[in-house]
C-alpha cells in the first residue's frame, strides 16, 4: 500500500481533527494498481507551521485554509507554487467566491473545497487530488520506464470514461422511463448535460488515441509525403458541427490548392485537430478561425488564429504542461483534459519545429508552428 502524506493548514482545531477522522481510516484504490493509498495526515495551526514542516520535504497534498493568523493560506500556495514544488493544494475555506477560487486555481491550487463541507465532499477531493498526483507523476516517468508503466497511465486514464458514461446512462434510463412526463422541452437539461458529458469522452478518447500513436512503432508510422491542403480540410470537417452551432466562420489559406510536405501522416492529423478543436472550443459566438498553411520540400508553416476568449500572457508558459489547464471565469464551463496541447507539443518537438503563441484577453489567440523537413 502507498502513503500518501497530507498536511492540514487550519487555525481550527476542530477542523484539523476532523479531517484526520474521515482520513485516517480512507483509502483509494485504481484498476490495475495493484495498491491502494492510504493516508498519513500532519496538522499545522498556522501557514507558518505549515511552511515549516513543506520544507522539511515528504509532504504529497496540502489541504488549506485562507483565512490564517500572520500569513494567509493564499501566501503559503504563492510559495508552493513559485518553488515548483510536487505538492496539489486544496483550498479549503468557508470565505468561498469565484473570484477566490480562480485567484487560487491560477496560484497553482487543483481544487477549492468551501466550508462546511461533509465527510464525502472531503473524500472526494483527495481522491480527486491523489488521482492527480499519480497521473502527474506517471507522466514523468514514463520517459524512463518500459511498457508496463504505460499500460497502467492508459488504463487508469481510461477509468476516467466510467464516471461520465454512468451519468449519460442515467439520465437516458429517466428519459425512457418518461420521469418528467411526456413534454420533451422538460428533458432539454438531461439531452445538454449528456451532450457535454459525450464531448469530454470524447476529448479523453481522442488524447488516449493520440498518446498510442506516439508509443507506435508500427509501419503505420511511416514516413510519406502528405497532401497538407487536403489533410487541414479533413480536420476542419471534424470540427465543423461545433463551429456551425456557435456561427464560428472557418477561413483556411489556401482553401483548394495542393500542398505536400514529407512527415507522418498521424502526427499531422493531431496537429491540425488540437489546434482547430481549441481554436473553436475557446472562441466566442459569431466569430472567425483563420487557418494559413505554407508547405514546400524543405518546411512546413502553420497559423491558426482565432477571435476568441485570449489567454493571460503569465498562462501561455503553462499551455504545453500535461493536464494543465488554465481556469478562469470565461473556461470554468469548457471541458478538457489538459494533454491536447503537451501532445501537439511532442510532435513538434521530435521534429525539432518551433510553436509560437501570441494572445490578448478577449481578443484572440494565435498560434504559429514551423517545421523543417529533416526526414
Amino acid at each position: 500500500m502507498s502513503t500518501i502524506k497530507i498536511l492540514v493548514v487550519d487555525d481550527e482545531p476542530g477542523i484539523r481533527s476532523g479531517i484526520s477522522r474521515v482520513l485516517r481510516n480512507y483509502t483509494v484504490g485504481y484498476p490495475f494498481l495493484e495498491d491502494d493509498f492510504n493516508f498519513e495526515l500532519i496538522e499545522a495551526g498556522t501557514a507558518e507551521d505549515g511552511l515549516d514542516i513543506i520544507n522539511k520535504g515528504g509532504i504529497d497534498l496540502v489541504l488549506l485554509d485562507n483565512k490564517l493568523p500572520g500569513m494567509q493560506g493564499m501566501e503559503l500556495l504563492d510559495y508552493i507554487h513559485k518553488q515548483s514544488l510536487d505538492i496539489a493544494v486544496t483550498m479549503i475555506t468557508s470565505y468561498a467566491s469565484l473570484d477566490l477560487a480562480v485567484d487560487a486555481t491560477n496560484k497553482g491550487a487543483f481544487n477549492f473545497v468551501p466550508k462546511p463541507f461533509t465527510p464525502s465532499e472531503l473524500k472526494l477531493a483527495v481522491e480527486s487530488a491523489t488521482k492527480h498526483l499519480y497521473l502527474k507523476r506517471m507522466t514523468k516517468r514514463m520517459s524512463t520506464q518500459g511498457k508496463q508503466l504505460r499500460f497502467k497511465f492508459l488504463s487508469v486514464l481510461s477509468h476516467e470514461l466510467k464516471s461520465p458514461l454512468n451519468a449519460v446512462e442515467g439520465y437516458l434510463q429517466l428519459m425512457q422511463q418518461k420521469m418528467l412526463g411526456n413534454d420533451i422541452e422538460k428533458y432539454e437539461e438531461m439531452l445538454s448535460r449528456s451532450l457535454d458529458r459525450v464531448s469530454g469522452m470524447r476529448s479523453l478518447i481522442m488524447d488516449l488515441l493520440d498518446l498510442t500513436k506516439l508509443e507506435s512503432n508500427s509501419a503505420s508510422r511511416e514516413a510519406a509525403k502528405i497532401d497538407v491542403t487536403n489533410a487541414c480540410r479533413l480536420a476542419i470537417d471534424s470540427v465543423l458541427p461545433i463551429a456551425i452551432q456557435k456561427n464560428i466562420k472557418i477561413i483556411c489559406t489556401p482553401e483548394n490548392e495542393p500542398q505536400f510536405f514529407t512527415m507522418i501522416g498521424g502526427d499531422l492529423e493531431i496537429i491540425f485537430n488540437n489546434l482547430f478543436s481549441n481554436a473553436v472550443k475557446y472562441n466566442r459566438e459569431n466569430g472567425k478561425v483563420l487557418i494559413s498553411i505554407d508547405a514546400s520540400d524543405e518546411s512546413l508553416f502553420i497559423s491558426v488564429e482565432d477571435t476568441g476568449i485570449g489567454i493571460a500572457e503569465e498562462d501561455i508558459s503553462r499551455l504545453f504542461q500535461e493536464f494543465s489547464r488554465i481556469k478562469t471565469k470565461a473556461t470554468r464551463y469548457i471541458s478538457g483534459t489538459g494533454l491536447g496541447l503537451s501532445i501537439l507539443k511532442t510532435i513538434v518537438d521530435s521534429y525539432n519545429g518551433t510553436i509560437k503563441v501570441e494572445s490578448k484577453i478577449g481578443e484572440g489567440t494565435k498560434f504559429s508552428i514551423q517545421i523543417h523537413n529533416s526526414i
